[in-house]
């Protein structure tokens, strides 16, 4: 894999075109059986722009999974700049740790902070580190809260690593503007800032090892970990971070491949160079009304996207371990998160062509994926409702040939599988790589099952992203408020007044396929399926007593329950306790009406 960079974007590229080209292909040749007319064109058009995430998915799988397979050291061949592991050289430059919150579980905050400290003063590097917590917060409990945990927590570090609590009473700019005010006061002091969100937890193995790669190399600007969920007992987080951890590597692997030193940068568990942050990545606010002007939320994409045009490195440190965070425990907070990362990305369009001069291609075309990862979802509804409709509708023979119809689904479903599927693969030829996650039983066991909820929770999620973007039209937007992070239940009034579109699209599609429903439609009917019921996997999945039991048989083990790090043995025993909480306890909870609404 020693191919030089442009030609490791050439070949990707060309994959990725061909692969493209190959699926349409195979969709023209499936509908023209009685003819193409103009549903037709729009059927393709639509499955034309789900595609590009479905087959970088799959090229990055592909290209992550010969590397893991053909290399000892995965890591070090995709980023060769990372230090080695057994690199125990001295610490000589300085380093915030900017723990960004609003309305957060201050106690939560405190304890992550807490671990992470310790662990740096074992390592004896306390003095080149000073921890800043950020506040935007604005309710009054919160804000007291905040200043009675970060002083305990000053107190007990005092002379050993200082802390500062610092409130904005102004909030411009949220989370961006946060930084960006930490720049203005206190930048000059630090070489660089590890930027972390109020679930965030990192091992002090980990931060050293990027602290001295980035000490090691002067262009390198942005260092970005991997982050991993938090094991977790609630049951809809298990299945989503089992997954996510089944695709991550070979997927981050096979991207950092032909990125090289244009990757992304994810906003939080990154370790950054503050001196080309602050002169080259101050964000510009969006002219013009509504919710996509003003200040950008999605940051992360752009400040990358700037660093690498100002001549810095960007890069993904692709290793498994030692940077978590936690997953949202329900589906209902799952889909606000989501549509925050929706409208921040959307935002990207109002971009100004001469903000975007100068602009590395690899990073353009990352700030067009991201856009496209919304607008894939209302083409996935229109894709699936005109299909149906279709079946209707058609008056000349079956709707879809057999040879280019199966073929067509098994290339889609390869493509959107192969991420996980090669972690499986890679994960099943070793011993220790089965042991890793419980087993090849329980490995196998919690990917098919991974594999259903996936599909049943697509639908739900594009539906959602459906409509909100539809609301975006109308000047409808997100609250950017606090995450509730510990496991709660939902209730079936609030699921069904959040999902009833889903509900109501999923009966559609099933009325409809009773009246019209040659064997074609068996391709189609899952997403109905997902959307039908959108309404019992949130209520049954944010169920704390189911979360217990699948916690207690095993299911969606991850690595860090089967071997976990000291830094999650510590953390572990507040986890579980947090599942026995009442629903009111945190205090991110005690305002839920406040963040759970769109307002105009």
């Amino acid at each position: 894999m020693t191919v030089a960079p442009a030609w490791r974007r050439w070949l990707f590229a060309s994959l990725v075109t061909l692969t493209t080209a190959a699926a349409l292909g195979l969709m023209v040749w499936t509908l023209q059986a009685g003819g193409f007319d103009w549903l037709d064109a729009l059927l393709v058009l639509c499955f034309a722009m789900t595609l590009p995430w479905t087959v970088i998915g799959f090229w990055n799988a592909v290209i992550g999974l010969v590397i893991m397979r053909v290399t000892a050291d995965p890591a070090q061949a995709v980023c060769p700049v990372l230090a080695k592991a057994d690199d125990r050289g001295p610490i000589t430059s300085s380093t915030a740790l900017l723990s960004c919150i609003r309305n957060e579980d201050a106690a939560l905050v405190a304890r992550n902070l807490d671990r992470m400290i310790d662990e740096l003063a074992d390592a004896g590097v306390a003095d080149r580190f000073r921890v800043y917590v950020l506040s935007d917060s604005t309710w009054p409990e919160v804000i007291a809260a905040e200043e009675e945990q970060i002083g305990w927590l000053a107190d007990r570090w005092r002379g050993v690593i200082e802390v500062i609590y610092r409130r904005r009473a102004e909030n411009p700019g949220f989370k961006a503007g946060n930084v960006r005010d930490f720049c203005a006061r206190w930048g000059a002091a630090h070489d660089f800032m590890l930027v972390l969100d109020a679930d965030s937890l990192m091992a002090a193995e980990t931060i050293l090892r990027m602290v001295r790669t980035l000490q090691a190399h002067p262009q390198l600007g942005i260092l970005q970990t991997l982050m991993v969920g938090l094991p977790s007992d609630s049951a809809f987080a298990r299945p989503f971070q089992f997954g996510m951890r089944l695709g991550m590597k070979s997927y981050s692997i096979g991207a950092a491949w032909w990125q090289g030193d244009a990757g992304p940068y994810w906003g939080h568990n990154a370790l950054i160079r503050l001196r080309p942050f602050i002169d080259h990545c101050e964000l510009p606010q969006l002219a013009g009304q509504g919710p996509l002007s003003g200040w950008v939320l999605s940051h992360d994409q752009l400040e990358a996207a700037w660093m690498r045009r100002a001549g810095y490195q960007v890069r993904v440190m692709p290793i498994e371990g030692g940077s978590w965070e936690e997953n949202p425990p329900t589906l209902l907070e799952f889909i606000r998160r989501d549509l925050r990362w929706c409208q921040g990305n959307i935002q990207y369009l109002r971009l100004r062509r001469d903000q975007l001069a100068g602009l590395h291609p690899v990073s353009r075309w990352q700030l067009r994926l991201a856009v496209m990862m919304f607008l894939a979802s209302p083409a996935w509804v229109l894709l699936m409702l005109v299909g149906v409709l279709r079946l209707g509708f058609g008056e000349a023979g079956p709707v879809y040939l057999p040879a280019p119809g199966v073929a067509l689904f098994a290339l889609v479903m390869a493509m959107v599988f192969a991420p996980k599927l090669a972690t499986i693969v890679d994960a099943l030829s070793t011993r220790a790589g089965r042991q890793r996650y419980g087993g090849s039983l329980r490995l196998i066991v919690g990917s098919l099952a991974e594999v259903g909820f996936s599909t049943l929770l697509a639908p739900i999620m594009a539906i959602a992203h459906s409509l909100f973007l539809l609301g975006l039209l109308f000047g409808r937007a997100v609250v950017w408020e606090a995450q509730r992070r510990v496991t709660h239940g939902v209730h079936p009034l609030e699921a069904l007044r959040r999902l009833w579109p889903q509900t109501l699209f999923g009966v559609f599609g099933f009325a409809w396929l009773a009246l019209h429903a040659p064997p074609g439609a068996l391709v189609i009917s899952p997403f109905f399926v997902g959307a039908l019921l959108a309404v019992p996997i949130a209520v049954s999945s944010a169920a704390p007593a189911l979360g217990r039991l699948v916690t207690r048989v095993g299911l969606w083990r991850t690595p860090d329950e089967v071997e976990p790090a000291p830094l999650v043995r510590a953390v572990k025993p507040d986890l579980a306790a947090a599942v026995a909480r009442p629903t009111g306890a945190p205090l991110a909870a005690l305002r839920e009406t406040a963040v759970t609404e769109v307002v105009d």
